[in-house]
């Protein structure tokens, strides 16, 4: 898991996806906002429909939570543009323009909802760390 100033609650990640700017990947949306705060902070939201059952759901959200943890401390502090200029799926522009060196920012991963995880099939879980993988290292 990662620290509690590292995660959003729930009001938190509803007012992030009305705003909705989106980056995409095969199975993951990733969704993002600015924050005043010195940290940036994270959270998943699996649905119902792409599992089973809450444990299932759980395992992934852990696994998540591990993802980032394990690369929290190798993530930029809000350099400006957290995005690559060759990365696609993100605005127009080449990404988030931001003057002020100060902001951080607010992400809510969103599996999609055609997406079926199992936590029994191996090929599911390495393709979800993946997917995780390649969206933090877009950040």
């Amino acid at each position: 898991m990662i620290p509690k100033l590292n995660r959003l609650t729930e009001k938190e990640v509803k007012k992030v996806l009305t705003r909705w700017k989106p980056f995409f990947s095969y199975w993951i949306v990733l969704n993002y906002q600015k924050n005043n705060l010195e940290k940036n902070r994270f959270a998943i939201v699996i649905w119902w429909k792409s599992v089973k059952t809450s444990v299932e759901r759980n395992f992934f959200r852990r696994s998540f939570y591990d993802l980032v943890r394990n690369s929290i401390n190798f993530l930029p502090f809000s350099k400006g543009a957290p995005w690559r200029k060759y990365s696609w799926g993100v605005p127009e522009g080449g990404g988030i323009k931001d003057n002020n060196t100060n902001k951080s920012y607010d992400f809510v991963f969103v599996v999609k909802k055609q997406t079926k995880l199992d936590k029994n099939d191996e090929n599911i879980i390495n393709s979800f760390k993946k997917d995780i993988k390649f969206l933090l290292s877009k950040i």
